[in-house]
């Protein structure tokens, strides 16, 4: 009891102290509470220069947040993934339509294509059309397409058709400019892509590679393989893919950039190809660009 009676003996002056602390911390309290030390005076917040302070650190933001926004970059819709189909606004139906498409070896060459296989709607189209990037081939066909449909009509009125018993061969291989005019609508300058485009391949190895020519229907394909076959498939040197460079691999037929890219990225985890069905593993390369790819390519 003497320790604690100790801590509380304390002298008038002691006491009178303390009693004058206590009042000074409670009228402390007081002030603070009544706003006492706040003064009537408001600050302005909608001067001009507050405003005008306001508006640029609105528009810093709008900036910043339209610099995070993905950018989109011309691209090519065939190659079109889920993740790049998401961003795009497309559903998964959408998507689903034309990885479907894209697997039975076909490609979308236009706007209309591409609107026709995923069935996307106009705003959505017209949204992320100009975004894309057909081969320069595709795009002067889709360009002249009327052009050239007016100008092969002219010549199959004016030309005297070949007749049945004037064709030299009926192996599509060896067909020559005037044995492929016999087949009704192709004139002239068809007859001449058909010939170009066998040359670039080294000779037509399946059918289908017919309805590939650059402006040929596929009506009038079907009637030239009614008349014409492959009797003979032509002998292509493959080359070894291991030993091709960037551009070398890009000449292959069948072969674009996007998948030149991707074969070398593939070269590059695993150090080399160790035989040519490895292309199989790298994603857009479909059975139907395999089988066609290895026309031109083998692996040692």
């Amino acid at each position: 009891m003497t320790l604690f009676t100790s801590h509380f003996w304390y002298n008038k002056n002691q006491r009178n102290g303390i009693f004058l602390l206590a009042i000074l911390i409670i009228l402390l309290q007081i002030l603070i509470f009544t706003d006492v030390f706040s003064t009537d005076e408001k600050i302005a917040r909608e001067t001009p220069e507050i405003l005008a302070f306001r508006q640029q650190i609105d528009s810093l933001k709008a900036v910043e947040i339209e610099n995070r926004k993905p950018k989109i970059f011309p691209f090519n819709p065939n190659y079109i993934t889920d993740f790049k189909g998401e961003q795009l606004g497309m559903s998964l139906e959408e998507i689903d339509r034309l990885l479907a498409f894209r697997k039975t070896g076909k490609f979308v060459n236009s706007q209309n294509d591409f609107q026709r296989v995923t069935k996307i709607s106009d705003s959505l189209l017209a949204k992320i059309a100009p975004f894309f990037k057909f081969p320069d081939w595709v795009e002067k066909q889709n360009l002249n397409k009327n052009e050239n449909s007016f100008s092969d009509k002219l010549t199959y009125q004016n030309y005297k058709k070949t007749a049945k018993s004037d064709l030299t061969t009926d192996d599509l291989n060896k067909a020559t400019l005037t044995d492929l005019q016999y087949i009704n609508g192709i004139g002239e300058k068809i007859a001449e892509r058909i010939i170009q485009y066998r040359s670039k391949l080294q000779g037509f190895t399946f059918k289908e590679q017919l309805y590939e020519v650059w402006g040929l229907q596929k009506e009038i394909a079907d009637k030239t393989l009614e008349t014409f076959r492959i009797k003979q498939k032509p002998i292509i040197k493959t080359v070894n893919i291991n030993s091709l460079t960037f551009k070398e691999l890009l000449r292959i037929p069948y072969m674009n950039y996007e998948l030149c890219r991707k074969v070398f990225d593939y070269k590059d985890e695993v150090a080399e190809i160790q035989h040519i069905s490895e292309l199989k593993n790298i994603k857009d390369i479909t059975i139907a660009i395999y089988n066609r790819l290895v026309l031109y390519l083998h692996a040692e």
